[in-house]
């Protein structure tokens, strides 16, 4: 076969066929072919003189055998084409020592060595491979780490989305409850301006009249002690005349003495010390509302639809579809789907929160307590009842006519928000925080009003604590 280039033509024809190696000390046979004195030597070893030629099989004699110092020459140049062409190559490929290719590699060791190096000593006893069988070996180990990191390397890379991905949630849920301390605090501060003003108003007034008594008392007190400034000046004037005189008219002067005795008047007036007292009262019940403002409303099992199934304590209620056998009381809706709030509020700002989930057919507001609960009931306003109102994807605010709601989502919980002295109603996603609809304030009547809830198949409300 032809060689791939000249140098490895040359290198092909500095090859001993039996060693494979470069021409050591070579020799030609009378057949005309080449090969290192020593292997030639080795392969005619025995008492028969008569051999053949290694490659031709023609017969040879020894003593015709002459060195071929021309071939010897080329062999020794090419071997030096071939070490120069390495080292440009690669920098690596030759023996340090022996100028020789390094084609094995030595186990204990670690490192390349060539031919020469195995025979030495020093790797002798060692295990060598082949360059190539070595790198392949190895690589399936560095093939095989390679493997384990990479899935080392997916398993961070998931732990890392995934402490991100919590990263997002948390800051996500720390800015839904600033929003929500934000909208709480407004709503406070609205709750306080709009009980101070009145407290303030009425407070100055009473002050007012705090004063007015105390004139009124310094008034009078000070015509009682002119009148008995001038008594005591009469008298001390009686007092110095003589006997006869002074016994003249003395009971009536006496007379006038007990009518003048100091009838001291009421420094502050039982009704206005009443007053002082209620706001005192009153200043303690506004604390108290302030604590109660988020209201813990429960359901009233008395006024459930029949269908209706209400968790033991009152705190969620579900549809069923078998109807239970209950007593028909009168507090009792019995043809709506309907239950309502044990609490009744008639004053005062009051928020529950209710968990509708994944419902699709519900409703969430308030009501009269003296909405109907018999025959067929009027969901509105003029029914008594103020609530928002789902289903399936679409959202109504329960107005007369409704009120198409145009929400992104379904919430899945619902703040409302019932201002008794402002006739006002307010529902919020609790989840985003953000407005629903809100029935203007007077549009709720005065009276005593409970929480409601509509509850059809395929839907569970929830009060949340």
């Amino acid at each position: 076969m032809a060689a791939g280039s000249p140098l490895e033509s040359l290198q092909e024809e500095a090859t001993c066929p039996i060693c494979l190696e470069f021409f050591k000390d070579p020799v030609i046979t009378e057949c005309g072919h080449n090969f290192c004195r020593a292997c030639i030597s080795q392969c005619w070893e025995g008492p028969d003189p008569a051999t053949s030629c290694p490659q031709c099989r023609k017969p040879v004699q020894q003593r015709h055998l002459r060195p071929n110092r021309q071939l010897a020459n080329m062999a020794e140049l090419v071997k030096r084409l071939s070490l120069q062409a390495a080292k440009g190559a690669g920098g690596d490929g030759v023996c340090g020592e022996h100028q020789e290719a390094l084609k094995l590699f030595c186990e204990e060791d670690q490192t390349l060595i060539c031919l020469i190096c195995r025979e030495s000593r020093a790797h002798r006893a060692h295990t060598v491979v082949p360059i190539q069988e070595a790198a392949q070996e190895y690589k399936e180990k560095i093939q095989d780490h390679l493997k384990t990191l990479r899935e080392e390397r997916e398993k961070l890379l998931g732990l890392k989305a995934t402490g991100e991905g919590k990263s997002r949630e948390c800051l996500r849920q720390t800015q839904r409850e600033r929003q929500k301390i934000v909208w709480e605090f407004q709503q406070l501060r609205q709750f306080l301006e709009e009980q101070e003003q009145p407290l303030l108003a009425r407070l100055e007034k009473l002050e007012e009249e705090i004063v007015r008594s105390q004139n009124d008392n310094v008034s009078e007190l000070s015509v009682q002690i002119s009148r008995l400034s001038e008594l005591m000046g009469e008298l001390e004037g009686k007092c110095q005349k003589p006997a006869s005189e002074f016994l003249q008219d003395v009971r009536s002067t006496l007379s006038r003495c007990e009518k003048g005795k100091f009838q001291p008047p009421e420094e502050i007036s039982p009704e206005l010390e009443g007053q002082v007292s209620c706001f005192s009262m009153k200043t303690v019940a506004l604390s108290e509302t302030l604590s109660k403002f988020k209201a813990n409303v429960t359901l009233d099992p008395d006024t459930a639809y029949p269908h209706l199934v209400l968790s033991e304590g009152g705190k969620s209620v579900r549809w069923e579809r078998t109807r239970q056998r209950l007593p028909d009381n009168p507090e009792r809706f019995d043809t709506e789907p309907c239950v309502l709030g044990c609490e009744g509020f008639i004053s005062g700002r009051h928020c529950w929160e209710v968990e509708v989930g994944g419902g699709r057919r519900w409703a969430v507001g308030v009501a009269r307590e003296s909405v109907s609960r018999k025959g067929e009931i009027s969901l509105s306003p003029e029914g008594g009842i103020w609530a928002v109102w789902q289903w399936d994807d679409r959202f109504w605010a329960l107005t007369s006519p409704v009120t198409p709601l145009p929400l992104s989502r379904a919430p899945r919980r619902i703040r409302v928000c019932l201002d008794c002295d402002w006739g006002q109603v307010t529902f919020i996603d609790a989840g985003a925080e953000a407005p629903i609809f809100t029935f203007s304030s007077g549009s709720a009547p005065g009276g005593r009003i409970r929480p409601w809830l509509g509850v059809w198949p395929g839907s569970q409300l929830r009060l949340c604590p």
